[in-house]
């Protein structure tokens, strides 16, 4: 195995009943230094025990996703002589059921904008083979069933 990833996920009950299933389904992640992120249930699937302003699981997914694809995309756009000033992704995750009827994130739409700057200007081919090129090499796409897509927005220039 050429890497090995950890996080640590933390839940205390504290003075909650439990049984009752009427406990809050706020967490944290902890990452690599300590980095702390507070997660909880998407208020989709537990409305009333989940913290909204916290990240859900399912909104973790679409975020790396679309995460992986950006850092493959700049590392192609770089090497391939093109200036990027910002990428922007709008990322969107959908929901449906499996053959088994289970709820799995089944799609997962990238949406972004990226603006170019400098002499060396993509086309739209080139745009599009570095999407494809970044979808191809990304880990995470590479490690799901989810149909990833990216609607290629046209290209801004400063």
């Amino acid at each position: 195995m050429a890497h090995a990833y950890r996080a640590t996920v933390l839940w205390r009950r504290g003075d909650q009943a439990f049984t009752d299933n009427r406990y809050s389904r706020g967490h944290v992640w902890r990452f690599d230094e300590g980095l702390e992120v507070p997660a909880s249930s998407s208020p989709f699937v537990v409305p009333n025990y989940s913290i909204t302003a916290a990240v859900d699981p399912e909104e973790a997914f679409v975020a790396s996703l679309s995460s992986c694809h950006l850092l493959f995309f700049l590392t192609f756009a770089a090497r391939a002589g093109f200036t990027i000033d910002s990428y922007e992704d709008e990322a969107r995750g959908e929901m449906a059921k499996n053959e088994a009827g289970k709820l799995y994130v089944a799609r997962v739409t990238l949406h972004p904008t990226i603006v170019f700057s400098g002499d060396k200007r993509p086309s739209e081919a080139d745009i599009a083979a570095l999407h494809h090129r970044s979808h191809e090499e990304c880990f995470i796409a590479n490690s799901v069933k989810t149909e990833v897509v990216t609607e290629i927005v046209p290209p801004q220039f400063v």
